[in-house]
């Protein structure tokens, strides 16, 4: 079972840009596929973009695409999601998501200011 810290989340302010990163450890990070989802407030919990445990295949909602990008660094059992163009629809409780099976990060806040 795979462990998820988030972390790199704070405040920009829009058309800025950062980078999550989510740190895994337990079983071996390459057997998992990685995604971000979000919860904005008052929100459901949406997804972001996730990318295969091969690297080859990469998914983005359709309000991030061409803004962020997800990508994995099996060495180092990280995945990271670099924001860039950031705008204030974007401010939300960022999660690292592994699976299948299931497994959460704790979130880390993005605020972006108009």
């Amino acid at each position: 079972q795979v462990q998820l810290v988030e972390s790199g989340g704070g405040l920009v302010q829009a058309g800025g840009s950062l980078r999550l990163s989510c740190a895994a450890s337990g079983r071996t990070f390459s057997n998992y596929a990685m995604g971000w989802f979000r919860r904005a407030p008052g929100k459901e919990r949406e997804f972001v973009a996730a990318i295969t445990w091969n690297h080859v295949v990469t998914y983005y909602a359709d309000s991030v695409k061409g803004r962020f990008t997800i990508s994995r660094d099996n060495a180092k059992n990280t995945v990271y999601l670099q924001m860039r163009d950031l705008k204030p629809e974007d401010t939300a409780v960022y999660y690292c998501h592994a699976g299948p099976p299931s497994t959460w990060g704790q979130g880390t806040q993005v605020t972006v200011s108009s």
